[in-house]
């Protein structure tokens, strides 16, 4: 079954990742400027491209179709060998995301934006209890889910024995942690993670972690959205790469 992609950035991204895409759907009326660079990039590729009234567009494609809508194959996940190959082939430490349990598409679409921009080398996912990439993830990422890899995988605590043997270290984000965030080091080969919005890391998975760290927090609410705090996290890592490289 075909996937949509919606929103011009998130169209232009698979466009330039070459992303097979079928046709493109316009909104009648779409600012033209907005358009001219979809448009002839997609004429460039061959995509066949036609209009449609917003009504019509909205029942094909959702009230949340910002105008511009492509049909796309549907997308395509990446081995965790695959991952490693790619920071490797950059001559980087591997960054790994590892996502537990997440289910709300927002949240992976923001951490997947985060991740593109930070450099981080892929995202794992387990196949079972969590978010796909479905249209609201890619809508959301804006872009970025044609760049980061993502894999998924049937058991996430194996994942992690599999990791370590390539040399990689777990870290775990817990509010009970024992390292602050900001004295934990985190240079090196590195998978992190990150738990689902309500109950955070499963309690297998986080004994499996070779350490667990806290963000600091001085106010009243129990905790972060895990959005922002995978954000958090992963920005405190390339500050450590950073230093470590001067």
């Amino acid at each position: 079954m075909d996937e949509l992609i919606c929103g011009k950035n998130s169209v232009l991204a698979a466009l330039k990742a070459g992303r097979p895409i079928n046709k493109i759907v316009l909104a009648k009326g779409f600012e033209h400027g907005m358009a001219k660079e979809v448009l002839a990039l997609a004429k460039e590729l061959g995509v066949p491209c036609q209009e449609m009234d917003r009504a019509a567009l909205s029942n094909f494609a959702g009230p949340n179709n910002r105008g511009v809508v492509a049909q796309a194959a549907p997308y395509e996940y990446v081995e965790v060998a695959d991952i490693l190959a790619a920071a490797k082939e950059k001559g980087e430490d591997p960054l790994v995301l590892i996502l537990a349990d997440l289910e709300d598409p927002h949240n992976l679409g923001a951490i997947i934006r985060t991740a593109e921009c930070a450099g981080v080398h892929g995202i794992i996912i387990p196949k079972r209890r969590s978010v796909a990439l479905n249209s609201t993830v890619v809508q959301v990422a804006s872009g970025a889910a044609e760049y980061v890899p993502v894999a998924r995988v049937a058991n996430l605590n194996q994942c992690l024995e599999e990791l370590k043997k390539t040399g990689l270290w777990v870290a775990g984000a817990d509010m009970q942690g024992k390292e602050n965030l900001w004295q934990a080091t985190l240079t090196g080969p590195l998978a992190l993670v990150m738990g689902s919005e309500g109950q955070g890391i499963p309690r297998l998975l986080a004994d499996n972690c070779d350490f667990l760290v806290q963000i600091p927090q001085k106010g009243q609410i129990s905790s972060l959205n895990v959005s922002a705090a995978t954000a958090i996290i992963i920005y405190e890592v390339l500050r450590q790469r950073e230093a470590k490289n001067k």
